[in-house]
């Protein structure tokens, strides 16, 4: 049975078209150029951070992350870049007694931001910065694991991602949900990976109460 779900950061809680915005301006950069060429490295199964050296050669995002900072123009999100449907399913999902958290590849600033922002709403927030392993890599997953209070078999890790979320999750022995919105759930979504490995594939992150009572009813 599913006792604990856990949720990745990145167009699956946050939607990150502002943040890549405010990166291309850093680049000086149009916007739609700068959206299509991240679209092209995600279709093509580059790393993202690629983006930036087709720009840029030589580009080190943790330097300009900290230029930024000191441009006072430093990475951000807030409430008005949540999913419209975030609030809804974490309330829903804490009514029906399961375990919340949240856990994915963010740094030391944006593990403060969530906790501003998700506190009240779930049970733990974790972020690559603080375990010091990142995703896809299996120390990420582990680390879950161990501070997740359910075996890996009760957890459910819900990405936007089947490179870094769903096929990590799933080799830890995790059960899966692939929500579809963002650049890599929109290009991935039909390929064969994305169509097999999940245990749920949704469009909104409400379908998931439903579907996870569905599965726990067939599992007693």
């Amino acid at each position: 049975m599913i006792r604990a779900v856990i949720f990745d950061v990145g167009e699956c809680l946050v939607d990150e078209t502002t943040e890549y915005g405010t990166w291309a301006d850093w680049l000086s950069v149009p916007r739609h150029t700068f959206h299509a060429m991240f679209g092209a490295v995600i279709a093509q199964g580059r790393d993202y951070r690629e983006t930036f050296q087709e720009f840029r050669p030589g580009f080190d995002l943790y330097a300009e992350r900290q230029l930024r900072t000191e441009a006072g123009l430093p990475e951000t999100f807030g409430e008005d870049d949540l999913y419209s449907d975030v609030r809804d399913a974490l309330a829903t999902l804490r009514a029906d007694g399961l375990w919340l958290g949240i856990a994915g590849n963010q740094t030391t600033r944006a593990g403060r931001i969530l906790r501003e922002l998700f506190t009240p709403d779930v049970d733990l927030i974790g972020t690559s910065d603080d375990w010091g392993a990142s995703k896809p890599d299996r120390a990420f997953f582990d680390r879950v694991a161990e501070v997740v209070p359910a075996e890996p078999g009760g957890m459910l890790y819900v990405g936007d991602r089947v490179d870094n979320d769903i096929a990590p999750a799933r080799a830890a022995g995790m059960h899966t949900a692939l929500i579809r919105r963002g650049p890599w759930a929109t290009i991935q979504w039909r390929s064969e990976q994305a169509q097999k490995l999940p245990t749920f594939r949704v469009e909104s992150l409400l379908e998931l109460s439903p579907q996870i009572k569905s599965f726990n009813e067939r599992e007693r």
